[in-house]
């Protein structure tokens, strides 16, 4: 009987272990009715700390984004230009796990494949058409993908590359995100594989992608530019 308790204990103990993993796996719920960021804070924690709630102003959940401007893509070697709005931009979202960016496109312009590795993404275009994906994890790599057109929606889940490209060779394209944190983290691949600071090994990476060194000299080499603001 003492064997059989003990085991049901451990069953029991693993069940809520797991429960408790699930629930921290994204951004901290709240434990007030809201919790905004106090960026002059020295205190480093997960996250952000909260202002005094006295002193808060309607202005910390406030920002005159002008998202219905077009943002500048002449700029980008990629031809796209991402806004994001996230925590460090709108102390108000903090612990709320939400976030939104517009997304530019000159003509044949792309978002290169990135990742976020805090947040599910959805999407919908506003203008345009864009040839969308994502891909699986190891040791599929299965491609998922989509053109969309005004209107339409496509979502992208936490942590799986994906990428957004505008096949129009004379129209731009825009579109508008909403990912699932408030501070989503982006990781565009190339800039972090061939831009990194310092550099990878050239002998690390001319095996990974099988290719002789100078190749890999001369992506190192190139001008690795961020996209967003």
């Amino acid at each position: 009987m003492a064997s059989f308790s003990s085991s049901c204990f451990l069953l029991f103990a693993v069940i809520v272990a797991v429960i408790s993993w699930q629930a921290i796996a994204s951004d901290p719920s709240l434990l007030q009715d809201f919790c905004v960021a106090d960026n002059s804070s020295r205190v480093l924690v997960n996250g952000f700390v909260c202002k005094d709630p006295k002193v808060v102003t309607p202005e910390d959940f406030f920002l005159a984004a002008k998202l219905d401007m077009p943002r500048d893509t002449k700029m980008s070697k990629v031809g796209s230009n991402v806004t994001l709005i996230n925590v460090m931009k709108l102390p108000g979202l903090n612990t709320l796990g939400i976030s939104l960016a517009r997304i530019d496109y000159a003509p044949l312009g792309e978002n290169p494949p990135h990742t976020h590795p805090r947040a599910t993404e959805i999407l919908t275009v506003l203008e345009g058409t864009l040839y969308v994906g994502f891909v699986t994890s190891n040791t599929d790599n299965k491609l998922f993908s989509k053109v969309l057109n005004k209107g339409d929606v496509f979502v992208f889940p936490q942590g799986l590359i994906h990428f957004q490209f505008n096949p129009n060779p004379y129209k731009p394209a825009v579109a508008i995100a909403g990912l699932s944190s408030h501070n989503p983290g982006a990781i565009t691949i190339a800039n972090a594989v061939f831009g990194s600071k310092p550099m990878i090994s050239d002998d690390v990476l001319a095996k990974a992608f099988q290719v002789e060194k100078k190749t890999v000299d001369w992506l190192q080499a190139q001008f690795w530019a961020d996209n967003h603001n």
